[in-house]
């Protein structure tokens, strides 16, 4: 395999439990997937799938009480899984950067945006406060913030929520880290807005030739900007491919739900579609597809089966027991 085609994160069996009053939460069930320098990643599901536990899983962000298993977690081809908490807080920042979903809260009230940016370069690259000072200036400007010397000096709540949000783009890319994970980087923002930082995102990657996971709900937003998708429903990823295979042949019956529910651009009176109930508890045992109380073609054994992965075509995934004729567009529930 060439350096072009070596994944800058690689992730196999990943798992995260987490102890609580009745039980074990499994909020992450055996999850796989990688991404390359240049490459987006998009990983969607509904709220509680388990989408932002696997990146503070990747960024060993997780709470005390959480249990991380995996077979493999490669950055850069080195093993991570090993790795002591000192050591592992040398990568992020440097190696590894997150923008985190509310700026607001992830920005320090009591600090000045400068100081909180040109920390990030003071700790990992050792240099002087004037060279974390013009590379923090270089980055806000970069970013798209004007008067980015003014900016440095003023607090988090002098910014609006699309500025905040830059700012933590510009302390992301502080280091030039191999991969960034943005977690639900525009739902706080404005349609216009949300547009421009999706926008911002896309120059910087090709700028840098980062590896991009993009945690998202919007499927909106996927079919514009990801390369490859994950689908993710109860911790576990039930489909996955290029964005393409994914929009044109969407396989998994979750899939087609969450596409369904897309509104037109042409604007038809086309009524969208639902999905009904809600993601289960993942206390417990789990035990077959997870899907099967909210799926129109439920079976007996859905209940015990349904977590086999079949492949599609070149690199198509998806986990369901049924054929593919059951599940192409038209099929009922028997």
């Amino acid at each position: 395999m060439s350096a072009a085609d070596t994944p800058v994160l690689a992730v196999q069996g990943l798992s995260v439990d987490i102890a609580v009053p009745s039980g074990v939460l499994h909020a992450v069930d055996d999850v796989d997937f990688s991404v390359r320098r240049g490459e987006t990643l998009a990983i969607v599901g509904e709220s509680g799938c388990g989408k932002t536990m696997t990146a503070l899983a990747v960024m060993r962000l997780l709470p005390r009480e959480a249990r991380l298993r995996a077979r493999r977690l490669l950055l850069d081809g080195e093993e991570l899984r090993n790795i002591p908490d000192r050591d592992f807080a040398d990568l992020r920042g440097s190696r590894m950067g997150m923008i985190f979903q509310d700026p607001m809260t992830s920005l320090n009230p009591v600090y000045t945006i400068g100081n909180q940016i040109e920390e990030i370069f003071l700790r990992h690259q050792r240099g002087s406060r004037a060279e974390a000072r013009d590379r923090a200036s270089y980055l806000l400007h970069r970013v798209g913030i004007p008067n980015a010397t003014v900016r440095l000096g003023q607090f988090p709540h002098h910014l609006s929520g699309g500025l905040r949000q830059r700012a933590m783009i510009a302390m992301a890319l502080m280091c030039e880290p191999s991969l960034i994970i943005a977690d639900e980087p525009t739902t706080a923002l404005d349609v216009t807005v949300q547009a421009q930082i999706l926008r911002l995102l896309a120059e910087l990657q090709s700028e840098f030739n980062m590896a991009l996971i993009l945690i998202t709900h919007d499927l909106g937003v996927v079919a514009r900007t990801a390369d490859r998708v994950a689908v993710m429903y109860a911790g576990r990823i039930v489909e996955s491919g290029s964005s393409e295979q994914i929009f044109a042949s969407p396989t998994h019956p979750y899939t087609r739900g969450l596409i369904e529910c897309i509104p037109h651009p042409d604007g038809s009176g086309t009524r969208l579609g639902a999905i009904p109930g809600i993601v289960p508890s993942l206390i417990g045992d789990l035990t077959g597809c997870m899907f099967r109380n909210r799926c129109a073609l439920v079976e007996d054994r859905c209940r015990q089966e349904g977590n086999s992965q079949r492949e599609l075509a070149d690199g198509h995934y998806y986990r369901c027991i049924h054929p593919l004729h059951r599940l192409l567009p038209g099929a009922v529930a028997p």
